[in-house]
């Protein structure tokens, strides 16, 4: 792309995508000229202009003689003009401050995470939590319900709590179902989610020869508990704020909008594909393949510690985002959460 493009025509798409995203209005030739960088006439820029829109980098709203950013133009903006800005120290306490509060659980250092990123950014923050395959076995307890039906509740090493309900292979005792945590407990704490469903298995195979009812019991509530994934769930935090931007007025995409943050599962499959991405990830627009979020950016990484857990989280604004500014916080708060999680297992 960037050999179809001479510096001038560099400057003045650098300057358009600046002046949109600083003001959501169309650019006209007359203000980028005016730019103290650019040098020439505005007949000089229409006519620069008019090459960009023919190369897809603009576009011409049917109201006004002015330009603005396409997707094309933002992705060619981020990869190779745009200067990624610095976070200031008042900036970093900021998003701090609030994970110094003692006796978190880790739910909610990932939903302040959310509070931080949206604060930070003025755009809606996400956090999804990681997956159970991806967390190492602290504890399992079974409790009984009613109609045999058994609530399975999962501890990871980091503290993630998540819920399953399982129904059980017949009548069950709640001294059983306590005899049978007991059991797990002991002999599968430590290991990785996967290590348990390959062991399980192995035990099952093994457990054919044997008579003890309490095993074959153990065996099949485990891996009934970990037979589907559990986990995904995620935190929103700042959703109003997308209605300050003015792309958001027209009603019928702002309820499309709210209808993908209420019913998350979208949400939760666009930050699935970015689990074992490295760096910051940037989906412009239609990139995201979902049509739901259709004029919207989404800027994620993700968050990690050393006992293998695995999450994502970032920030959803316009694609008249302002990445610069936007990329650095989504990449510090990975960075500050992976820590946290790092501590939280030691």
């Amino acid at each position: 792309m960037a050999e179809e493009l001479n510096q001038r025509s560099l400057l003045i798409l650098e300057a358009i995508i600046e002046d949109f995203i600083g003001t959501a209005e169309p650019i006209g030739s007359r203000a980028i000229s005016r730019h103290k960088n650019i040098g020439v006439s505005p007949a000089t820029v229409r006519n620069v202009m008019a090459d960009l829109e023919e190369m897809g980098y603009l576009s011409s709203p049917h109201t006004s003689a002015g330009r603005i950013p396409t997707e094309k133009g933002y992705r060619f903006y981020i990869d190779s003009l745009m200067q990624v800005g610095q976070l200031t120290d008042e900036q970093k306490q900021r998003i701090e401050q609030n994970y110094r509060i003692d006796g978190l659980r880790v739910e909610e250092r990932l939903r302040e995470a959310g509070k931080a990123l949206s604060t930070i950014s003025s755009y809606t923050g996400v956090v999804m939590a990681p997956r159970l395959i991806s967390t190492v076995f602290r504890h399992i307890e079974f409790l009984k319900l009613s109609q045999g039906k058994i609530l399975v509740i999962f501890v990871s090493q980091s503290g993630l709590v998540q819920n399953k309900i399982i129904e059980s292979d017949g009548p069950i005792s709640e001294r059983e179902l306590e005899q049978i945590s007991n059991y797990l407990n002991h002999t599968l704490c430590g290991l990785s989610i996967q290590q348990i469903k390959k062991r399980i298995v192995e035990e099952m195979a093994k457990e054919k020869a044997t008579y003890d009812m309490l095993l074959h019991r153990a065996l099949f509530l485990s891996n009934e508990a970990l037979k589907e994934e559990l986990g995904g769930q995620i935190f929103i935090e700042g959703a109003s704020k997308i209605l300050d931007q003015p792309e958001f007025n027209d009603l019928d995409r702002m309820k499309r909008l709210f209808r993908t943050f209420e019913q998350k599962n979208l949400l939760v499959d666009l930050l699935d594909k970015t689990q074992h991405a490295k760096g910051v990830q940037i989906f412009i627009g239609s990139e995201s393949k979902y049509s739901e979020i259709e004029g919207c950016s989404l800027i994620t990484a993700n968050y990690s510690s050393s006992r293998g857990t695995i999450g994502t989280l970032g920030v959803i604004g316009p694609t008249r985002m302002n990445y610069s500014s936007v990329i650095p916080v989504v990449d510090y708060t990975a960075r500050l959460v992976s820590q946290i999680l790092e501590m939280e297992t030691e």
